[in-house]
């Protein structure tokens, strides 16, 4: 699928297509390499509960079965192990799980990073707001460590996040693309930990690591896929995908 803004986005995050492409190019890998059909999948996600996600997801992705919610702010899996053995459970007998997962990051127009023009606003608001409002806050030193609190758990996560990697972030020459970074890092050392503390009742799990890029209001979105590997439970094998999900597009800078 062309898209007239796909090159902006690719000055940041030149692997990027699409999010129609990618949900295409997912569904064909899995069928054409693992057999399974999209109804054949149990799909969860682990993405923002930004509303703007809501209104970017195309359509194939429902002709998976779900998804099931797993994530709270820019993507943590906030569901935890409850709600991983929840959804585990409702994957066909003859199926696979599969994971999406990624924290998200605004690119307007003209490409600024970590902002958007939403729908019905005259002006660019913050996107993941959640990881601006921590860098914000990280950048003033106002986040106190170990500091979290029942009523802001999953911002102060998130602030806690990124206080561990404060030189990082703010030594970096886009401090909130690399508070992204860093954010995909630690939702996907607490997938696989959940992933492994999991029982489930099928053969494979297959995971999908990404940043999901919105765009403005007319843009569309797009994806970045960082991780695609299926885990054979029966053997306990574990196979890379990602460069047959990107062979689909030869045009894809690797």
């Amino acid at each position: 699928m062309s898209n007239i803004h796909l090159e902006t986005i690719k000055k940041w995050y030149p692997q990027a297509l699409t999010t129609t492409d990618a949900v295409d190019h997912l569904l064909d890998t899995v069928e054409k390499h693992l057999g399974f059909k999209p109804e054949q999948l149990m799909h969860a996600d682990s993405i923002c509960c930004d509303d703007v996600n809501a209104l970017q997801y195309p359509p194939r992705a429902f002709d998976m079965l779900g998804p099931f919610h797993m994530g709270g702010l820019n993507g943590f899996p906030f569901a935890g192990i409850t709600g991983m053995n929840a959804f585990a459970h409702h994957v066909p007998e003859d199926g696979a799980v599969i994971i999406f997962y990624a924290p998200h990051i605004g690119i307007t127009k003209s490409g600024n990073i970590g902002e958007i023009s939403r729908i019905g606003q005259q002006s660019n608001s913050a996107c993941c707001g959640a990881a601006q409002g921590a860098l914000k806050k990280l950048i003033s030193g106002e986040i106190i460590g170990g500091n979290i609190s029942s009523l802001d758990f999953q911002m102060n996560t998130i602030e806690q996040i990124f206080l561990h990697h404060k030189d990082r972030i703010l030594g970096a020459e886009s401090p909130i693309f690399e508070a992204t970074e860093v954010m995909y890092e630690a939702i996907d050392e607490r997938m696989e930990v959940l992933v492994q503390a999991t029982s489930y009742p099928c053969k494979n799990v297959i995971l999908m690591g990404a940043i999901f890029i919105n765009g403005d209001r007319d843009m569309g979105s797009f994806c970045q896929c960082k991780k695609f590997d299926s885990i054979n439970l029966e053997t306990g094998k574990r196979e890379s995908l990602l460069e047959k999900y990107y062979s689909l597009n030869p045009s894809v800078i690797k």
